[in-house]
């Protein structure tokens, strides 16, 4: 897993502007951005035991989680990340880790994640999610929100679309980081026996919302 720690740290203080704001490059890599995560807390505000979140940033959906009553755990590599959220939330548990170190003893009734699991190469993210469903209590559930692609033509249209609006470090970042096809995650979590659900947020953010020996109602 690559070390992407001191470049969140130099991100950290405009990271906010940047998912929150509508006058940069990501603007609709983030369209819907609070949809998106009160979709992730909807999916897990009947968990009476605790919530999990893996890559927690600057701590905005960790702050939903903790408001909807949810016993939240956060978990964030970037020192600097860990600061701003820890400001936000000082009744909240943010420790240093990330989704192969998960430094809590006590199993979980659901792990969360938004905008992060793209930092994993596939062998890694199937590593991650072994390693996260041994965490899980029975009939836990795991939710992921990043950038998917739902095929390869897809893919390569989004690619023309991005490098004919000129916003080249989306392009270098679509290219460099590892952003799976839908169905590569649906075999990684079919192959664990989860049960799935995907709903699509925007132009590149998809949802998969997965239950532990489960089926969704």
């Amino acid at each position: 897993m690559q070390d992407f720690n001191s470049l969140f740290d130099v991100w950290a203080s405009s990271y906010d502007e940047t998912v929150y704001g509508d006058d940069n490059e990501y603007s609709e890599v983030f369209l819907g951005y609070d949809k998106i995560l009160d979709y992730i807390c909807q999916g897990v505000k009947d968990r009476e035991g605790t919530v999990l979140e893996i890559g927690v940033g600057t701590g905005n959906l960790t702050k939903l989680l903790h408001e909807h009553g949810l016993n939240v755990i956060g978990i964030e590599p970037s020192q600097e990340m860990r600061k701003i959220a820890q400001s936000k939330l000082p009744s909240v548990k943010i420790l240093d880790g990330h989704f192969l170190s998960i430094p809590v003893e006590d199993k979980v009734d659901a792990i969360v994640t938004s905008y992060a699991f793209h930092h994993l190469t596939l062998d890694e993210k199937r590593e991650a999610l072994r390693y996260l469903d041994g965490l899980l209590h029975k009939n836990g559930k795991i939710i992921i929100a990043d950038t998917m692609f739902e095929s390869k033509a897809y893919k390569e249209n989004l690619l023309e679309y991005v490098k004919a609006c000129g916003t080249l470090n989306l392009l270098k970042d679509l290219n460099s980081e590892y952003y799976e096809y839908l169905d590569d995650l649906r075999q990684l979590l079919g192959e664990m026996n989860y049960t799935y659900e995907t709903v699509k947020m925007n132009k590149y953010v998809w949802i998969i919302s997965a239950i532990k020996g489960g089926l969704f109602i």
